[in-house]
């Protein structure tokens, strides 16, 4: 069974739904999950898991969360390459650049993507929770 932890951060609980979702995805094809908030994950809880799937919403000029999101997330790239990743947030403005924004800083890691990212604008419609399901399934079936 494959291990996959969620780790996000939400100001609103917009993420956290898509979070919750993408939990419940991969629960539902096998997998064992654990859900975290970034002041409980590290970089040391990396080698634990086969699959990780990390959400924020976009925060002041489309950038990740910079209290706690973004020093947890810096902790842990040395330890992606090579781990199913998959990456999924919220945003209220914009167009959705800090997720593409994202995406270029993991695939200068040398992480490659398991799935297509998840972006939902304000709070995920039936559609935005759709594919973080199939998100989450995406990264155990990896």
């Amino acid at each position: 069974m494959k291990k996959l932890a969620v780790v996000y951060w939400s100001g609103t609980g917009n993420t956290e739904s898509m979070a919750n979702a993408v939990a419940d995805g991969a629960r539902e094809t096998g997998a064992e999950v654990e859900i975290f908030t970034p002041d409980a994950f590290s970089a040391d809880k990396v080698d634990v898991f086969e699959a990780l799937a990390f959400g924020c919403s976009a925060q002041g000029d489309e950038v990740l969360e910079e209290g706690e999101f973004e020093p947890m997330f810096a902790d842990c790239e040395g330890k992606l390459a090579g781990k199913s990743v998959a990456l999924f947030g919220s945003y209220g403005w914009g167009d959705g650049q800090w997720m593409r924004d994202w995406e270029e800083r993991c695939a200068g890691d040398g992480v490659t993507l398991a799935a297509e990212s998840v972006i939902a604008n304000e709070e995920p419609d039936d559609e935005a929770i759709a594919k973080c399901k199939a998100l989450g399934a995406a990264l155990v079936e990896e």
